[in-house]
């Protein structure tokens, strides 16, 4: 029989809001296996203690910026209606039905007091130690990527300035192994490296000056901020997050994040493999690991060859003559090693004129083939030899499974596609917020199914 509903909606009910809230709720699962009272102690020094009106309880601020971002709610204002409205939410910041939810502007001045602090990333660290003291995070192996975050302006917004180019961290140990290298070699060594200040010409954006103008194949092309972030393999705990201009390479802050992961979260003893992608190969990458004596594979550059030239891979290299050898097995001999670190080996002009690949191998006017070699190049062939063993290709393999991942979840659940703030500091708030709520999520969901 066909029925319509015509009762109004303005009956009043007696209820229990506990009972209105699905037993299998991911908040349910977040409040009762993460206690959320160390935040007082974190924001403690930021209220007066005997005078001044009662404050809203911080840790009620903090839970409703969490439901922002585990629910990928982007606005404040959108944020105060949903909890006006969601009883899970309500429940979850031990409000009542007729509670008065926190105005949008309170947890807008909530973030400005945070913003010359450092509340943010020792929440982090503590999920993350949370996360260790649950058995959750091995910190055997990590694996670190970067991903691009739309900045918080219009690309068609910018002006041309010059600006520093960032200097290479490892300058003094290649200076040295230069020396080394070239004393080694009977060969004078090089005038000291002058103290220059290096500028380039680039677009800087007028709307948030600190993002950066990201040129990339097959990345599109604006103004951007790039999301560093490491996970332990175990169940992709995410250990570390860091936020740089998004023209700044990939392998800049690799080293000096993953010391601070080893002295923080005591991985120096456990950490014994890492997995990174072709970004992060480069010459002294692979040497800092090598020293640490961890097992690094890192994806592999594809270059691409002048056209019509002999590949370089198939000049053979001699480590015990200390020579190349090329396809007529002619030597190319040690001749010297440049500022960059690079050996130069040379062959015999007498050799190379009456060769018949002489058009396939070199177009140099003096007829002499010249075979670079870094003084670094025997840590990325041990690296490379990693990535080809049984093993290196596994845990290459699990860059797809773990940190691919923790970005996809990132961007589809959790609103991190695009930067809902302007500069570097508040954009890195928003990925450590992000990281937060991923890492309570997963935290929440394995003790829910291990102990129920």
């Amino acid at each position: 029989m066909l029925r319509s509903n015509q009762n109004v909606q303005n009956s009043f009910e007696f209820v229990c809001i506990e009972e209105l809230v699905p037993q299998d709720h991911l908040l349910r699962k977040i409040q009762k296996h993460i206690d959320f009272s160390f935040i007082l102690d974190k924001v403690k020094h930021f209220y007066c203690e005997n005078n001044g009106r009662p404050s809203v309880d911080p840790v009620m601020l903090f839970k409703m910026m969490f439901i922002g971002y585990l629910y990928g709610i982007r606005s404040e204002r959108q944020l105060e209606r949903e909890v006006q409205m969601n009883i899970a939410y309500r429940w979850f910041l031990g409000l009542g039905l007729t509670d008065r939810v926190p105005d949008h502007s309170t947890i807008s001045l909530n973030r400005q007091r945070l913003k010359e602090s450092n509340v943010v990333q020792e929440i982090f660290d503590h999920i993350v130690f949370k996360a260790i003291e649950h058995r959750m995070v091995a910190g055997r192996v990590l694996i670190t990527d970067s991903t691009h975050l739309k900045a918080n302006a219009n690309k068609r917004k910018a002006i041309k300035k010059e600006v520093i180019k960032s200097t290479k961290a490892y300058l003094d140990e290649l200076d040295e192994a230069v020396r080394k290298d070239r004393e080694a070699h009977g060969k004078k060594p090089l005038k000291t490296r002058k103290e220059s200040i290096e500028t380039k010409e680039t677009k800087v954006s007028t709307t948030d000056p600190e993002s950066g103008y990201m040129v990339r194949e097959g990345k599109p092309e604006g103004f951007f901020y790039l999301d560093h972030r490491t996970v332990d393999h175990k169940f992709n705990i995410i250990t570390d997050v860091f936020v740089t201009p998004g023209n700044v390479h990939d392998s800049v802050p690799y080293i000096d994040r993953l010391e601070k992961q080893m002295e923080k979260f005591g991985f120096k003893e456990s950490l014994e493999a890492v997995a990174l992608d072709a970004g992060y190969f480069t010459s002294s990458i692979c040497k800092k690991l090598q020293e640490k004596n961890i097992y690094a594979v890192i994806g592999n550059r594809s270059y691409s060859p002048v056209k019509g030239l002999i590949q370089k891979w198939r000049f053979k290299y001699d480590a015990v003559k200390n020579i190349y050898l090329c396809l007529q097995k002619h030597e190319l001999r040690y001749a010297t090693t440049d500022r960059e670190g690079y050996r130069q080996y040379k062959s015999d002009p007498s050799h190379c004129q009456n060769c018949p690949l002489l058009k396939d191998c070199t177009r140099s006017k003096n007829k002499q083939k010249v075979v670079t070699r870094h003084v670094w190049q025997d840590s990325k062939e041990w690296v490379k030899q990693n990535g080809r063993s049984r093993s290196g290709k596994y845990l290459y393999r699990l860059r797809y499974q773990t940190i691919e991942r923790s970005f996809a979840d990132a961007k589809e659940l959790h609103g991190l596609r695009y930067c809902r703030f302007r500069g570097k500091d508040k954009v890195l708030e928003q990925a450590l917020m992000t990281a937060i709520c991923q890492n309570i999520k997963k935290i929440a969901n394995h003790l829910t199914k291990k102990v129920g």
